[in-house]
């Protein structure tokens, strides 16, 4: 089973085997990153702040408890260091193109709108569920089991959270 082998590399990491990081990163990277992505809204600002995670939770790693949920022992330490950074540089003020770059160009500016519109007008609970399973490519019963919430209340968000989306995009009159 997935979680089984994860915690054997986590107790490998704890060990001193430092090859096992790379199976406990490619395990957990795109929760933490979308995790930090929904707090900070900027791509670059949250892949730094996914280093910064990794590096603390090495540091700590003696304080994780065997036989928890590793991927949401990580995103508490992410959300915790995005929210510091949010708190830090709350007071910048953001440029006009980095606020709506996505009326500045290529399709590649589209997706930065989705999620940005996505996080505007889901709750919570729906935009990270629809992260994961529409952008991160977990399947929905990973996504339960990470979130420790029903299977069947996972896809349900994840359908409404499409059709909410999808009205909107149709309302509006596209992207």
């Amino acid at each position: 089973m997935k979680d089984h082998k994860l915690e054997r590399h986590i107790a490998m990491l704890k060990e001193g085997d430092n090859s096992a990081f790379d199976y406990i990163y490619e395990q957990t990277n795109r929760t933490v990153y979308f995790c930090i992505l929904y707090i900070v809204r900027e791509k670059m600002t949250a892949e730094d702040i996914m280093q910064e995670t990794y590096v603390r939770a090495i540091t700590s790693l003696g304080q994780y408890g065997a036989g928890t949920n590793f991927s949401a022992w990580l995103c508490t330490i992410a959300k915790s260091i995005a929210l510091n950074h949010i708190k830090k540089y709350k007071r910048e003020v953001p440029t006009d193109f980095n606020e709506q770059s996505h009326k500045y160009g290529s399709a590649e500016t589209h997706l930065p709108y989705i999620f940005d519109l996505a996080s505007k007008i889901l709750a919570e609970d729906e935009y990270e569920i629809l992260m994961l399973c529409q952008v991160a490519g977990y399947k929905r019963r990973e996504v339960a089991q990470m979130l420790g919430i029903p299977i069947g209340t996972v896809t349900w968000k994840n359908n409404e959270a499409l059709k909410k989306l999808k009205k909107h995009i149709d309302k509006e009159g596209g992207v």
